[in-house]
């Protein structure tokens, strides 16, 4: 009899063990459900507030007649027209400003990417005196800003050079990036020593090396470099719109400016003109964003070491 009821009681006990385990497993699951919602909620608030700018952008670029009141946040059929592109595209010459746009940010890009793979295969892998200090020395270059360099190299390219209204003077003050060689310089250093030092005892120069071994695995670091280089350059206003006077070597974030001030007023809408013509400055970089977003890094560093 007592062995029935304490067996009984095992039976009993053990039941209300897994019954309150179940409670709590189930109690933890909801836990973790409400902190995902919660989290994701957090997430898609902070994202439409990020976004909400380039929403107001294209409706206000739609727009025949501008409506700033709430009402115009959401696109209404009668109020809405392509018109205002085709008022910027016949104002500014918007071909020619997207081929300048592309020359000048194309250079940019070109100048950065093989300096800063030259500089920083040269950081990384050759030793040299000096090459300690050189590291601080590109930190320290990334703290200076460029308005501060401005008018001396105004008057450097300009006066010395002579290459105001020319696309090689938008692109030399922009030749070299301190981030592309750190973002080389840090790639390389992932990289195991044993492949350059094979490719040495084989004999190969170190131009050699940086062209076979040492390119081809630094893809991710070349793309990185590149989408971050394209930003600056492709909206740069500053610089453009000082060593430049004509208007077909102007880029496209310059060209919208001279509208405003010279022909904006006469204008039927110059708020939708204008915001048609930053929706088209701002379109080639979301779309290129949008594309390599994944990309930007690479987590396959090792990929060139067999074995």
């Amino acid at each position: 009899m007592s062995t029935v009821m304490g067996g009984a009681g095992t039976t009993l006990g053990a039941t209300g063990t897994r019954s309150g385990t179940s409670e709590t497993g189930s109690v933890g699951t909801s836990g973790r459900r409400g902190v995902r919602a919660l989290r994701f909620t957090a997430l898609l608030v902070g994202a439409l507030l990020f976004l909400f700018p380039f929403y107001y952008m294209v409706v206000g670029s739609l727009q025949k007649v501008p409506d700033t009141s709430l009402g115009g946040l959401l696109p209404h059929a009668s109020n809405m027209t392509t018109a205002n592109y085709t008022a910027i595209a016949k104002a500014i010459s918007l071909p020619h400003a997207l081929v300048s746009s592309g020359i000048f940010t194309g250079g940019v890009i070109l100048c950065t990417v093989v300096l800063g793979l030259l500089a920083g295969y040269a950081m990384a892998v050759l030793e040299f005196r000096g090459r300690q200090a050189l590291f601080p020395l590109l930190l320290l270059v990334q703290v200076i800003p460029f308005q501060l360099l401005m008018i001396p190299l105004y008057v450097l390219v300009t006066r010395d050079y002579g290459l105001s209204d020319n696309y090689l003077g938008m692109i030399l003050p922009f030749a070299v990036n301190a981030t592309a060689v750190f973002i080389f310089r840090q790639f390389f250093l992932g990289l195991p020593t044993s492949l350059f030092e094979a490719a040495r005892v084989d004999g190969a120069s170190e131009l050699a090396i940086l062209w076979r071994v040492a390119l081809p695995l630094c893809r991710p670091a070349v793309l990185t470099a590149v989408l971050l280089t394209f930003i600056g350059p492709w909206n740069e206003f500053l610089w453009p719109f000082l060593v430049t006077k004509q208007k077909d070597q102007q880029p496209l974030a310059v060209a919208p400016a001279n509208y405003i001030s010279s022909v904006a007023g006469a204008a039927d809408n110059p708020f939708g003109t204008v915001l048609a013509g930053a929706c088209v400055l701002a379109a080639p970089a979301a779309a290129l964003f949008l594309v390599f977003q994944r990309r930007f890094v690479s987590t396959q560093l090792g990929s060139g070491v067999k074995g």
